[in-house]
């Protein structure tokens, strides 16, 4: 019996973008388990979202793309510590330009020393794509505007109505 490949994908989600189920998609592609590991660290209030209400938004897109391998789940702690629960040996990173790769890397070996096991997988984004963070997405809804293909159909209306509620 062959033994899954299981990966996880790791990340504030606040809020999930259009760059995020990207890359939720492709790793979905290439692993038989994908987990989008919604991290949130309770003794920062920071954010726009809830750690509920992040995990509600990656739950509704990935429903929406019809990802049947890729669950959304939340934890808080080290990176590490969540792979081994989750029984993942991938951790997957995307990165938007040179600096992110180089970021990305560096955080590659310093995961090493936590878990010599959990291998580090740097897809980059597609051009389309890389500029479109959470960040910016934050402001889109700060100023009102339009979401378009910043942030995936399944939940653009959801969170917009959060964002009101704010």
């Amino acid at each position: 019996m062959e033994k899954k490949r299981t990966a996880m994908i790791t990340g504030s989600f606040d809020p999930v973008t259009s760059g995020h189920m990207d890359l939720l998609r492709r790793a979905s592609e290439m692993f038989d388990e994908v987990y989008a590991v919604i991290v949130f660290n309770t003794e920062k209030n920071t954010g726009v979202f809830t750690a509920g209400e992040r995990l509600s938004l990656l739950d509704a897109a990935v429903k929406n793309e019809k990802l049947d391998n890729v669950k959304a789940v939340l934890h808080m702690g080290l990176t590490s510590d969540a792979a081994k629960t989750l029984g993942a040996r991938y951790l997957v990173r995307g990165a938007r330009s040179a600096s992110d790769f180089d970021y990305e890397y560096s955080l590659s070996q310093i995961m090493k020393r936590f878990d010599p096991e959990l291998e580090t997988v740097i897809l980059p984004a597609r051009p389309e794509l890389s500029m479109i963070s959470s960040t910016y997405v934050r402001d889109l809804l700060k100023y009102g505007c339009e979401l378009e293909d910043a942030v995936p159909d399944g939940c653009r209306d959801l969170m917009k109505e959060m964002y009101a509620e704010k």
